[in-house]
């Protein structure tokens, strides 16, 4: 079972940053051994996978009665922008459906397996489970808190520097691990930096890699600092620029005027409410946020819980001085220090890409 649900991972990895605020799902048609029909899940408001590989088997001229189904999630059984996909596969005459996770989705979270079996379709589960899970991270997360699933993204030196002395960071990491950067750019809904990397970088926050997809830019700028000139300004696409009731009206104004949309948020001493941000982010369908802040923002983020992965790519360099480091603030006694667990290292090229949760 497993090569046929490996196949339905890596149609469902193909959906991945076009389904939101759909989770990214492969499905594959089996009879005999033989796949007979594929296909996943392209983009919000389309046919779900399992309709896909359906189609697909039917343009094929196969016939899908008797045939099994592997499908990465639970079927869904409720109406949204596309028809329940238990009934598609119901009136198909598929025998059996093998699905490596339940849906998350408390409107389907058991309800779709049942559905199948109450047809008196054979229902395996939790074939691949863990993989078929982890590629719906963004999906379930941002389902279940309505907020969205944040990656904090770094390339550092191998002293844990973000910059050299003059503020030098777009080159500290090699070339392999900067297209990384841009497709996970692609993969996610949202980027996310702070004012202070705004004004020191000027970023145009664009994936940059063929056919990629540039995400929503989103700006912590508490002051509304960013000036109207701005570089990502002038991209194609959604710049949010995030700030309290502190900043200044008239610097407000001219960031609207430029095209940025301006996001009232709460104000926690004077700062942007960074849980604040989120939680309206989540109410706009972004379901993932690709955090590449500077050591202040990195901070504020771990110190609220609101990181759920790290991946850190390090550079085989020394820098040394007073550069600013991966995460600023006060150091803290060593008992109190941030231990991050699931730990995986691998190679980038000539850098070191360290992937973790707080």
């Amino acid at each position: 079972m497993s090569e046929f649900m490996e196949l339905a991972l890596a149609l469902a990895e193909r959906g991945l940053g076009r389904t939101s605020p759909n989770p990214p799902v492969g499905a594959v048609l089996v009879r005999d051994g033989r796949v007979i029909g594929e296909g996943f899940h392209c983009k919000a408001g389309l046919p779900h996978a399992e309709v896909e590989a359906i189609a697909d088997a039917a343009s094929r001229g196969n016939d899908v009665q008797g045939a099994t189904l592997f499908c990465t999630l639970e079927p869904c059984c409720h109406t949204g922008r596309t028809g329940p996909c238990t009934e598609a596969i119901i009136r198909a005459g598929i025998s059996q459906v093998v699905f490596g996770c339940t849906d998350p989705n408390p409107k389907v979270s058991g309800r779709g397996a049942a559905a199948l079996r109450a047809a008196g379709i054979e229902v395996t589960t939790g074939v691949l489970e863990e993989r078929c899970r982890d590629i719906i991270r963004f999906f379930a997360k941002h389902v279940t808190t309505a907020m969205p699933f944040v990656t904090m993204k770094a390339a550092t030196s191998l002293d844990g520097k973000l910059t050299a002395a003059h503020g030098e960071s777009r080159w500290i990491s090699c070339e392999e691990s900067r297209e990384a950067a841009h497709r996970l750019r692609d993969q996610h809904d949202a980027v996310m930096v702070g004012i202070g990397t705004a004004l020191r970088d000027n970023p145009r926050l664009t994936c940059r890699i063929p056919e990629g997809r540039s995400p929503v830019r989103v700006v912590v700028d508490s002051s509304a600092r960013l000036p109207p000139d701005a570089s990502m300004l002038h991209e194609t696409g959604r710049t949010i620029v995030a700030v309290t009731e502190h900043a200044p009206l008239l610097r407000a104004e001219a960031l609207a005027a430029a095209g940025a949309e301006v996001l009232l948020c709460d104000a926690v001493n004077g700062r942007v409410s960074l849980k604040d941000l989120l939680g309206k982010l989540g109410q706009q369908g972004i379901a993932s946020v690709l955090l590449e802040g500077g050591s202040e923002l990195n901070a504020a983020m771990l110190a609220e819980g609101l990181v759920d992965r790290v991946l850190l790519f390090v550079a085989p360099l020394l820098i040394g001085g007073d550069a600013k480091g991966l995460v600023g603030g006060e150091t803290p006694a060593l008992a109190d220090a941030l231990r991050l667990t699931s730990l995986s290292v691998s190679r980038s090229g000539t850098d070191i890409l360290v992937e973790a949760r707080p």
